[in-house]
């Protein structure tokens, strides 16, 4: 990316966008009263509890708390990053998305050119891959290898898998026809260059799988060769287009099957994920030569509830899933499930699938290990015995549940460490151990009163909560230069929203909301746009002048008090003094 995409943009593209119509294309929205509902798409429920509001141009469920703009749900709903969505919404609407320079050089021109070159990158490894899947159809040595492993032509055709011939320059002669192509094809990762000036393909001889992202475009690709050569599989470098950390193989097959998948089962192999969806198992997916990082399990829980991941029973197998669990403790919220599968020695997916069948395979991924149970076992083996290892499970535990969501999750995993510790259901003792990992000597609140817990909506909150979910209402407000000598928590972010409203007296919720994408603010903000409790009336202006005079109050009380105070202790100064005789006489009139 050269540079940061615009607010004024993002503002732009939210208006031009309706919410309700974005949404309604996808989940089939009713009218109810001033909004609508719908039964909630990231959880399962009954009665409706998700809510869409034109006029705030967000939404929530009630249910189990998801929220967010337009842009929010694109994310949650179609799994794609925050700037995949600016692009997706972007391109609704035929629009390009500029990028500020924010330190970078380039000008508005060459930004446009670079994304152009992009644009170009992922054309050519589309023809590509169509180049590919034509060397298959006239390759017999390559059909006979897929037919051996037992692919059918369909699930061939499904995955696009293609294949390319021993040849040094096969993709060089037909698609680097210039300068500009060569060198982009080089920065695609499909040519190399030799030290001596040298150009040739990357991939010979090879098994082609193309690598989709989210948005159906080739990436890059994975090869596997035919014979016994080394190595096994070749994959793309990283790209402008293509970072192995963040994709994975299959994904985009996954959501062409399944628009919500119940669950999704993480392998290691290309060929592991097509064999599985020969035999009917067509919800997986492989990393792409590196270990399941935390930017791919973010991707997994926004399109599924349950990931299932798929290893090895060696000790290699076993560290790779401990590394995953580590990543995963973060972002296991209520409602989302961590599972492991190991597999007897010398099987993989594929073999094992082919030895069991469908049936048999998936009561194996019914049966997989929760992660609590993974997480005790693994701590309870690499601990001594006697009260020292005792002491020692407690504070890895402690560490590792800690990192998990507050929720009921996180309160199961503190009984089953109680249990596993034989304290008995008398859960004090490692109550007292999390107050001493917690910062500020807090221990976790149980989930049940978590997940009823309201907000306070002390008066400055309250008036948070009211410019944002009324903006026009609030920027129709005087100016009141008071406001900015108070020092309330808080009074800085209001003063911010107040001053954005004043400046766009059109902006919506959703608007205001997506300033504070990603700041420290962003997640109360939230909160406070879908506060249900406010019972606020007709006349909002009203009643945010008079908060402001609440606060204007509470402040000058509170100053008087406290030069008050230092009267009486004798260390007043001239201009103190002179200010407490001015705070008391204002205090005065305002009373009379």
């Amino acid at each position: 990316m050269s540079g940061r995409i615009p607010q004024s943009f993002i503002d732009d593209l939210l208006a031009r966008t309706d919410i309700v119509d974005l949404i309604d294309q996808r989940v089939k929205l009713k009218k109810a009263g001033k909004n609508y509902q719908a039964c909630c798409p990231f959880h399962n429920e009954k009665s409706p509890s998700f809510t869409v509001s034109h006029e705030k141009q967000f939404y929530h469920c009630f249910g189990c708390g998801a929220h967010g703009t337009v842009l929010g749900f694109l994310m949650e709903y179609d799994g794609l990053e925050f700037l995949d969505a600016i692009d997706e919404l972007a391109g609704m609407h035929g629009l390009t998305v500029p990028r500020e320079n924010s330190g970078s050089s380039l000008t508005p021109q060459q930004q446009a050119a670079a994304k152009a070159v992009r644009q170009d990158l992922y054309a050519q490894l589309q023809d590509i891959s169509r180049f590919y899947q034509t060397q298959l159809r006239q390759s017999q040595a390559a059909i006979s290898y897929l037919k051996g492993r037992g692919l059918s032509g369909e699930v061939v055709k499904r995955f696009n898998i293609g294949y390319v011939p021993e040849q040094w320059d096969g993709v060089k002669r037909k698609f680097a026809t210039h300068a500009e192509a060569e060198s982009q094809l080089i920065e695609g990762g499909m040519l190399l260059k030799s030290d001596n000036g040298r150009v040739y393909d990357r991939f010979r001889d090879r098994i082609m799988f193309p690598i989709h992202d989210r948005r159906g475009r080739v990436i890059g690709f994975g090869g596997r060769v035919l014979g016994d050569g080394t190595p096994k599989y070749l994959n793309s470098p990283e790209t402008p287009v293509f970072h192995k950390g963040r994709e994975l193989y299959g994904l985009y097959e996954v959501r062409q099957a399944h628009r919500n998948p119940e669950r999704i089962l993480i392998v290691e192999g290309y060929m592991d994920v097509v064999a599985l969806a020969q035999f009917g198992i067509d919800y997986a997916v492989a990393s792409l030569g590196t270990a399941t990082t935390v930017e791919h399990l973010q991707l997994l829980f926004r399109t599924t509830r349950e990931v299932i991941c798929c290893y090895d029973g060696d000790r290699a197998g076993r560290e790779a899933a401990w590394r995953a669990l580590e990543n995963a403790l973060p972002l296991l919220q209520d409602g989302r499930s961590l599972k492991f599968v190991f597999l007897p020695d010398g099987e993989d997916p594929d073999t094992l699938v082919r030895k069991l069948g469908c049936d048999a395979f998936t009561q194996q991924l019914d049966n997989a290990q929760n992660f609590g149970d993974f997480l005790f076992e693994r701590l309870a083996q690499d601990t001594m015995g006697g009260d020292a290892g005792q002491h020692e499970l407690a504070n890895k535990a402690a560490e590792a549940i800690i990192r998990v969501p507050e929720g009921f999750t996180r309160e199961g995993l503190i009984t089953q460490l109680s249990r596993q510790l034989n304290w008995g259901e008398n859960e004090r003792r490692v109550r007292d151990l999390f107050n001493r990992l917690q910062p500020g000597g807090q221990s976790p609140a149980p989930a049940n009163r978590q997940a009823n817990k309201k907000i306070k909506l002390t008066p400055i909150r309250r008036a948070i909560a009211l410019v944002l979910q009324y903006p026009a209402a609030a920027a129709k407000l005087p100016t009141m230069p008071d406001l900015a000598e108070l020092s309330t928590p808080g009074m800085d972010l209001l003063q911010s929203l107040l001053t954005l409203v004043q400046r766009q007296p059109d902006i919506t919720t959703a608007q205001l909301l997506e300033h504070w994408r990603g700041h420290d603010s962003g997640r109360a903000l939230a909160r406070l746009a879908m506060a249900d409790d406010l019972f606020a009336g007709e006349h909002i202006e009203q009643e945010l002048q008079d908060i402001f005079v609440v606060l204007i109050n509470d402040y000058l009380a509170g100053r008087i008090e406290m030069l008050q105070q230092k009267s009486r202790q004798g260390g007043l100064t001239a201009v103190e003094t002179q200010e407490l005789m001015l705070l008391l006489s204002e205090s005065k009139a305002g009373n009379n």
